[in-house]
């Protein structure tokens, strides 16, 4: 009869500590899911879209990348600076010459008229070009943004694909000396490929060689023709400011 109540006791205190194990073990995985929500609710919460209608700078000059957020007081935020603790949205941006529905005036934007002007000199001379057309397919492309990212992963200054910068011998498409000459390099092929027809050879350089020889002329791309038109009203612009 001891025996047995030795045993009962045993077992009830072996239970015993078996709920408190029970209860410690459900406690704490209690305490790092609430440590690993509030982790969670720490961190920003991103969303990243491409934007369909225009966001202008100060300048007029359309942004590559705008974080969009919500204030606590419900005010949504527009900047071109990552927010340290909130949700937020980058809104990110085609290449600068492309968008149909720019409202931009081409005839009277801000020129880049001195911006790697030693560069651009040395890729014109080596490459046989004018200088006036490689600043123009620079503003074209990136609005001379040297860290600018297409969606469709074109880089750089003059938003060079990794293929065709791989082609064109650059490295780091993100160094301007590289990008440019890299860029400039291209935009002689196509320029020979065309035989020397500007036009032409802008539609190449957006859509690649081959569209353009299919339709035979600039291809009926809304973002194509947008993008030749703005780079022949650039290019004519800074050879006139080169003159004067």
């Amino acid at each position: 009869m001891l025996r047995t109540r030795t045993l009962m006791s045993a077992l009830f205190i072996w239970l015993s500590n078996s709920r408190l194990l029970g209860m410690c073990l459900l406690l704490l995985s209690n305490m790092v899911m609430a440590a690993n929500a509030q982790d969670a609710n720490s961190k920003p919460r991103i969303v990243a879209r491409y934007s369909e209608t225009g966001i202008l700078s100060s300048e007029g000059l359309e942004k590559f990348k705008v974080y969009q957020y919500q204030q606590a007081n419900g005010v949504t935020v527009f900047t071109d600076k990552a927010p340290s603790n909130n949700q937020y949205q980058i809104l990110l941006y085609e290449c600068f010459a492309c968008r149909p529905d720019s409202n931009i005036d081409w005839n009277a934007i801000r020129l880049f008229s001195a911006n790697y002007d030693s560069l651009i000199s040395q890729a014109a001379y080596k490459h046989k070009l004018e200088p006036a057309l490689i600043r123009a397919v620079i503003h074209a492309e990136s609005a001379f943004n040297s860290r600018a990212v297409s969606r469709s992963g074109a880089m750089g200054l003059m938003q060079l694909m990794p293929e065709t910068a791989k082609e064109m011998g650059v490295i780091n498409a993100f160094l301007p000396e590289e990008n440019i000459f890299g860029g400039s390099k291209y935009l002689a092929q196509m320029l020979k490929q065309f035989n020397g027809d500007i036009a032409l050879a802008c539609a190449a350089y957006n859509a690649g060689p081959t569209t353009v020889t299919q339709y035979n002329g600039i291809p009926p791309y809304p973002e194509t023709q947008a993008y030749v038109e703005r780079v022949q009203i650039l290019l004519k612009r800074y050879r006139e400011q080169k003159r004067v």
